[in-house]
């Protein structure tokens, strides 16, 4: 794919699809700086062989130390030059009912997603140039409600939020803003949550569909080239998305539906 930064960003890079965006990154011709908190030897050496050892940079780095993680962006600036694209994809879910989750975990779950995204922020920001675009990695569980989901929910919604805030803030500066809110993707971390799903979970989960990860990453990519605000992949997800804006009424009912059948037991 052909892109338009020549310097890529992206925290959570290490894995998922911080490390799918990554990829494709490094194969249309970018510089390459991953923030994680562990980055296998293996990662290493693909974007060593990808990229050349003086294109990339590797920084074992938690997104919730505001301080360290403005400290690596620096690291990497110097090595590589400013951002032209800088990708927060850092972060977690938990799928547990509202009242079986402890407030440890939902704080666990709300830093880690929102403050992380906030701190990420706060590190590339000063750093990029006009003409360059931040993306918050939401999920399209910040556009619409999902069941045992409420922490996930939260922290997400706020990333929506915190994206459109800086949106506008940014505007003046000539750097651009996009939250990225992407269905199921299959990832490592799906892919084991899948086995511990509730059935109404999975039963929503189906009406906006799952993506394989290259493919999500192609779509949310190409929304961040076409300089979208809401990068929302799959066509499924974003017909999800669109009756939610439009036919609210309409998407409850067929939730509640869903609710009440395979979670009756409850």
């Amino acid at each position: 794919m052909n892109i338009p930064w020549n310097c890529m960003f992206i925290s959570g890079g290490a894995s998922g699809i911080g490390c799918c965006l990554a990829r494709i990154g490094a194969r249309g011709g970018a510089r390459v700086a991953i923030f994680d908190l562990r980055i296998p030897a293996e990662v290493r050496a693909e974007f060593s062989e990808l990229c050349g050892p003086e294109r990339c940079s590797f920084h074992e780095v938690d997104v919730l130390q505001a301080q360290a993680l403005a400290e690596a962006a620096e690291l990497a600036r110097e090595k590589l030059g400013p951002p032209s694209l800088a990708i927060n994809s850092a972060g977690m879910q938990l799928a547990k009912p509202f009242l079986e989750l402890s407030a440890e975990e939902f704080d666990r779950v709300i830093n880690l997603n929102l403050i992380g995204s906030r701190n990420f922020a706060a590190a590339v920001l000063p750093r990029m140039q006009r003409g360059a675009r931040l993306a918050l990695v939401a999920s399209l569980a910040g556009l619409v409600p999902s069941y045992c989901y409420s922490a996930y929910n939260a922290s997400k919604f706020g990333v929506v939020g915190l994206a459109g805030a800086l949106r506008m803030e940014c505007l003046p500066h000539g750097v651009g803003v996009s939250v990225v809110c992407p269905p199921e993707v299959l990832t490592p971390m799906v892919e084991e949550e899948l086995k511990t799903m509730h059935p109404v979970t999975r039963e929503l989960k189906r009406v906006a569909g799952t993506l394989e990860l290259e493919s999500a990453g192609e779509e949310i990519m190409t929304g961040l080239v076409r300089g979208r605000f809401h990068v929302v992949p799959g066509f499924r997800a974003r017909m999800v998305w669109r009756l939610n804006r439009w036919f609210p009424g309409l998407l409850e009912l067929i939730s509640n539906r869903v609710i009440l059948k395979f979670g009756a037991a409850d």
